[in-house]
């Protein structure tokens, strides 16, 4: 399973509606190679499912992963932050044994 926070939500229904994406619209989170930690996150808006895709649902948002991505990222929670100590979205992630300083990279 995917999680997504109530902050990140409200993110992706902002964008959503300010870039006229429509309901069918989805969040792709992907992982690929590369990052101080060996591992990086990507997150995009999508429209076309893949047949290998993993399908989720938390709190009305739609969360679409490859399955070989899936191994790296099941439970994680996406999270939104527009504070002072930085802004955007952040994975939570229970399965990375170490992140980078800045979060974007993880290593299992």
């Amino acid at each position: 399973m995917l999680f997504v926070s109530e902050s990140a939500k409200k993110k992706i229904d902002q964008i959503k509606a300010e870039q006229n994406l429509g309901d069918e619209t989805f969040v792709r989170i992907s992982v690929l190679g590369g990052g101080c930690s060996g591992l990086s996150y990507k997150m995009d808006f999508d429209k076309e499912l893949k047949p290998e895709d993993q399908e989720f649902e938390d709190k009305g948002v739609k969360l679409v992963t490859d399955l070989r991505s899936f191994l790296y990222v099941c439970n994680t929670t996406l999270e939104y932050s527009d504070g002072l100590n930085g802004k955007g979205f952040e994975f939570k992630n229970p399965n990375a044994s170490r992140t980078c300083a800045c979060g974007e990279s993880f290593a299992v």
